[in-house]
């Protein structure tokens, strides 16, 4: 293709590998090529908006955000424990449950924002649920007629009915807001960086890092400070310092309105999918052409799906190219139905999803690990010893542990690790997103082990110390925590920050944040799984009135069992993950 054809201009990208074209306007020194605008719908400038400029307002924004969700995740089991009376088992399923519904709910938001609200005003409505939900669970933490009464030595009162309603109704109204916010946040600070852009495409290969920084460094503090509030000045205060977070994340989301860059929605991804699926089926009988391009595709440089390029066709499921077919009776048609046809472009962006599957569901169980942090570690740091001097710690705590991983791995990979991978496997990302995904899930299953030790080593103590039949702590230092905590924190920086670039970059361009959600979703699975394994394992180990793994007196019970169950999962899952992996073929664009 020549310049004058145009007006356009080839650049290579690096998609897992792969050299892919891009098209550059030749403008590209004033706007950007990806077709995104500013916030009054004009073609974006690349100097006044975008960029790191943007980005920064986006990172505060997150930070904020994730300091208001760790300040209510983070101690939640405590919560329930101590102030609604619940037991060790109830608690954890409590926590995994709504853990899982703040992952699944993105669904919603991301389908909102792909199909016709755009990530910017999705984040903006949804923030203010969120807010909401904040200050109703002040509220509940507040005011002492909602709350049940305090327990009188070993009986301790039930909620009622009206105590559990307006906690749990603020609780979920926070996983209703974080589910419009999670899915869009992490794929717009992408967008603020153009594809067609060599240099940008490198900076927004460091954004995921970084975003992820600061999501942890929300956790961090949320884990040092708002958890010792918690437990120390009570959990009215402990629960306003998330919801006034909330507000300071509104604000600066806002506050740089102006700077940002937007992709417009390009209409219902669900819809597009339903046609792809109707036409190939009404079409199923037809013959396909021997020249794969007679199949159907508009004209000219862009795609008809509006924020997205062309992609190329590919030979996989060739059903699915029926739906593609021009018959006699679309040439015939004034106008194209997209029931009967559909163009390669929309057809190839089902075919991705497909590819996608079988990544996505290999990396389910690496949340069911990461579940733990927030209930059976956090059970089992509370009958170890929390003393260190004078010092309580409360166990909660200890998973401000992961966070200081994650925050030593995230500039180690980024300044560190990438440039000398780079030299060894010629990518500009230094390992693909699959390869940082795997080395993820292998870390996880060192940190399933690291538990399951300190647990058999406390379980000893325990007996020698004549503790087995006391619902008594330990004389076994809670420090022993750490490592455990901290090899989940490496995981997350491969595995999770691996997700969030994989399902960005191989996602159709107009479903990103429907993929970035579908990332999102493996955390609500893998919460869910954790609370069904809790049951089942449960169930099938208090038979014949044995006190089962994870009794309420944890000192007679087999905890360490639960997490060898837990890491000998992950390890047949990452067997299946190299297979699915090996055979994994990135998406291309024209």
């Amino acid at each position: 293709m020549d310049e004058a054809a145009g007006g356009i201009r080839l650049l290579s990208q690096e998609e897992g590998g792969d050299q892919e074209p891009l098209l550059l306007p030749q403008d590209a020194d004033v706007y950007t090529g990806d077709g995104s605008v500013d916030f009054k719908g004009r073609p974006a400038s690349k100097h006044a908006t975008g960029n790191w400029r943007a980005c920064f307002f986006i990172l505060g924004d997150e930070f904020c955000e994730r300091l208001a969700y760790y300040g209510i995740a983070k101690n939640l089991v405590t919560y329930l424990k101590v102030k609604l009376h619940l037991s060790n088992l109830e608690a954890a399923r409590h926590v995994t449950t709504w853990q899982g519904t703040c992952y699944l709910t993105p669904l919603f938001g991301a389908i909102l924002a792909d199909s016709h609200w755009g990530k910017y005003w999705t984040i903006a409505v949804f923030s203010s649920v969120y807010f909401i939900g904040l200050g109703v669970l002040t509220l509940s933490a507040s005011v002492p007629a909602l709350q049940p009464p305090t327990c009188l030595g070993t009986v301790c009162p039930e909620a009622s009915l009206l105590q559990y309603g307006i906690f749990f109704a603020g609780l979920y109204m926070i996983a209703l807001g974080t589910g419009g916010i999670k899915p869009c946040v992490s794929s717009f600070g992408a967008d603020q960086f153009d594809d067609t852009d060599p240099e940008e495409r490198v900076k927004k290969n460091s954004f995921f890092n970084w975003f992820y920084f600061c999501i942890n460094m929300g956790a961090f503090i949320s884990g040092i400070i708002i958890v010792w509030i918690q437990d120390n000045s009570g959990w009215g205060i402990g629960f306003a310092i998330p919801a006034t977070s909330m507000a300071l994340a509104i604000a600066c989301f806002f506050a740089a309105s102006n700077m940002y860059r937007f992709q417009k929605p390009g209409g219902s991804p669900l819809t597009r999918v339903c046609q792809v699926v109707v036409a190939a089926f009404r079409k199923r009988h037809t013959q396909l052409p021997h020249d794969m391009s007679l199949l159907y595709e508009v004209d000219g440089q862009t795609s008809v799906i509006e924020g997205s390029r062309k992609l190329e066709h590919t030979n996989e499921l060739e059903f699915l190219d029926r739906a593609a077919i021009v018959s006699s009776v679309d040439v015939k048609s004034e106008s194209t139905d997209p029931w009967r046809l559909c163009t390669i472009t929309q057809v190839e962006e089902l075919k991705i999803l497909i590819r996608m599957f079988p990544i996505w569901a290999t990396t389910i169980i690496f949340s069911a690990v990461y579940a733990q942090n927030s209930s059976m570690f956090v059970e089992q740091g509370m009958v170890l010893d929390k003393r260190i001097g004078s010092f309580n710690i409360p166990p909660a705590s200890l998973s401000t542990f992961d966070v200081i991983s994650v925050m030593i791995w995230v500039p180690v990979y980024d300044r560190i690790v990438v440039p000398i991978a780079r030299k060894f496997t010629g990518r500009e990302k230094g390992f693909s997103e699959l390869h940082r995904i795997g080395i993820g899930l292998f870390l996880s299953i060192l940190a399933m082990v690291s538990a399951a030790f300190v647990e058999l080593k406390r379980l000893e103590i325990a007996k020698s110390s004549g503790l087995i039949h006391e619902k008594a702590d330990v004389p076994m230092s809670i420090l022993w925590q750490i490592p455990q905590y901290f090899l989940v924190g490496a995981a997350e920086v491969f595995t999770a920050i691996g997700q969030l670039e994989f399902f960005y970059e191989q996602g159709p361009d107009a479903m990103r944040s429907l993929c970035s959600a579908f990332a999102l979703v493996t955390v609500a699975l893998g919460s869910y799984i954790s609370s069904i394994i809790l049951t089942v394992v449960s169930y099938i180990t208090t038979q014949g009135g044995d006190p089962g793994w994870i009794p309420d007196n944890l000192n007679e019970g087999h905890l360490d069992r639960f997490f060898w169950l837990i890491a000998g999962i992950s390890f047949l899952n990452l067997m299946v993950f190299i297979g699915c992996a090996s055979r994994y073929k990135y998406k291309k664009t024209q």
